[in-house]
């Protein structure tokens, strides 16, 4: 039988962890392991501890985030005893540290602590710490309210659900997907009108397997207003369904700007979301 655990201890790492909740940091805490091959590295790291070819490797980072979520934080150590952190890294590139503060790049996140500073939590590595440990780092809140504790939520499970689009489909709408890639920063009636958008859904009938299949898009923008700027949402709407042709066993594409007040909950349920930056094939980016 294995020693129980001291009930005094176990009730100490329980308090210090309390006050901990998902997105919160470890500022202080500026290292990161990970299993590696020293024969091909891929990253800049500190060797550790050897085995079977590979080794235990540690990176210098700007702090750590929890990714764990907060009922399982705070949950007895006994019965959880680890907590997942991903690295908060520092990003050289402004265009991308952009895309990752507007939530898209599912490889990465920040929480609103990381302020203006040129930080982001790096989502593709995971470690694990045991609670014992956490309960002596120091907590740096990383949201503020219930707003941006769900943003952040909204981000990891982004990461993890997002949905897998048939090869045929990729290749049908890179032409869409480069020209709202392109347009997105610009200052201009199209990149504004982008940038309004709250997200893209695209919805296959009678589902992604079929041997003909019609596609329709949902541009889902924030505002309520049927205009943009004087314009039209549908002028806007034109524009980028033209860059998706029929082909294939794609026999229609269709789409409507609107704001989620105005997709039920079948028409939300049965779409996927449209993750620009994964929306690509192979290691072509």
């Amino acid at each position: 039988m294995g020693v129980p655990p001291d009930r005094e201890a176990t009730n100490a790492i329980d308090l210090a962890l309390s006050v901990w909740r998902q997105g919160d940091l470890a500022l202080d805490e500026t290292w990161f392991m990970h299993i590696g091959d020293p024969g091909t590295p891929l990253t800049p790291a500190a060797a550790g501890a050897e085995g079977d070819g590979v080794q235990m490797l540690t990176s210098e980072v700007e702090g750590l985030a929890v990714l764990t979520q907060t009922c399982d934080v705070v949950r007895s150590c006994v019965e959880r005893p680890y907590i997942e952190v991903a690295p908060v890294v520092r990003v050289e590139d402004d265009g991308l540290l952009g895309r990752v503060r507007r939530g898209q790049v599912p490889a990465w996140a920040t929480v609103p602590a990381l302020g203006a500073d040129a930080l982001a939590i790096h989502l593709d590595r995971v470690m694990t710490v045991e609670k014992s440990v956490v309960a002596t780092w120091t907590r740096t809140s990383g949201c503020t309210n219930d707003v941006e504790t769900r943003v952040f939520a909204q981000a990891l499970a982004r990461k993890r659900v997002r949905f897998a689009f048939p090869d045929d489909f990729t290749d049908l709408v890179a032409k869409l997907r480069g020209r709202l890639l392109g347009k997105h920063e610009k200052d201009s009636h199209e990149g504004r009108g982008l940038r309004a958008l709250r997200e893209i859904r695209v919805q296959a009938t009678p589902d992604w397997e079929a041997s003909q299949l019609a596609l329709f898009f949902w541009f889902v923008r924030e505002d309520a207003h049927a205009d943009f700027e004087g314009k039209q949402w549908g002028d806007l709407l034109d524009s980028w369904l033209a860059l998706v042709h029929v082909a294939g066993r794609f026999t229609r594409v269709d789409g409507l700007a609107c704001t989620l007040e105005e997709m039920n909950a079948a028409e939300y349920v049965a779409s996927d979301p449209l993750d620009l930056d994964h929306l690509s094939r192979g290691a072509i980016r």
